[in-house]
């Protein structure tokens, strides 16, 4: 690139900012993610649309998302019309936080721009403890697999009371611990969020994405259903019923 042409992208180009106050020492990696992106630091754990990369700064164990670069439309109306997806991923998980619900802390997150076009943006949030994933359950032996699906059922019904609900809400994006204190649940992957009234169908329809036996689906309903304070068994046979219809979908039954 030549000289004049450097210029001229250093001064179109700029960043937005955001960090979380509990850590102020590490605005300047959240600052600089971009860069370091660039320069292959840190471990790839996932890459496609968008690519997660392991990283450690001033001992502390970090995750960061980079979102993949919007469409033109798209480049104009995030960060001047809507939050990015870094954005909102940092404050949902502020949100979660707030109201108990597990989530890894989020440390911050950065946008990029070019002049008024959007480019890309990064979520940093600390690494997470919890070694399972849900879908672990259906592939290693859990002698607490009901108390598992009761903490799901639990943690959703909380996000429910709360007007959340997690639209993307499946098998990869719910960590879990077990210990002597029993089950520890995380949710993840939280840019894409309904915000407003969830009535008991919306509310079990949620559940639709999470494969579970008639016996978990029962343990979730249970739960669900005393913190919300709907029937157990309506409950129970929503769950079972939207859960079908998307294993009917998935087959390519309809």
């Amino acid at each position: 690139m030549r000289p004049i042409a450097k210029v001229v992208w250093r001064y179109l180009t700029h960043r937005k900012v955001g960090v979380n106050p509990e850590f102020p020492n590490l605005g300047n990696f959240v600052r600089t993610v971009p860069e370091r992106f660039a320069n292959g630091e840190g471990k790839v754990i996932y890459k496609g649309r968008n690519e997660l990369r392991r990283m450690a700064h001033h001992g502390a164990e970090m995750v960061v998302k980079s979102f993949h670069q919007p469409h033109l439309v798209n480049s104009v109306v995030y960060d001047n019309f809507r939050s990015s997806k870094a954005k909102r991923s940092y404050d949902y998980a502020l949100m979660l936080r707030s109201i108990g619900v597990g989530t890894p802390a989020p440390v911050g997150f950065v946008n990029m721009h070019f002049g008024f076009f959007f480019q890309r943006s990064y979520f940093v949030a600390l690494a997470s403890t919890c070694p399972y994933v849900y879908k672990d359950l259906f592939y290693k032996q859990f002698h607490l697999a009901r108390d598992v699906s009761r903490a799901v059922g639990r943690v959703t019904a909380i996000l429910h009371e709360h007007g959340f609900a997690h639209k993307d809400y499946g098998r990869g994006n719910i960590l879990f611990d077990v210990d002597e204190n029993g089950v520890r649940i995380e949710i993840i992957d939280l840019n894409r969020m309904f915000i407003g009234e969830i009535d008991m169908q919306a509310g079990c329809k949620n559940f639709e994405r999470l494969p579970a036996t008639p016996q978990m689906h029962r343990c979730m309903a249970e739960e669900y259903a005393k913190i919300r304070g709907f029937d157990v068994e309506e409950c129970y046979a929503l769950m079972r019923t939207y859960r079908e219809a998307a294993d009917d979908k998935i087959n390519g039954l309809y």
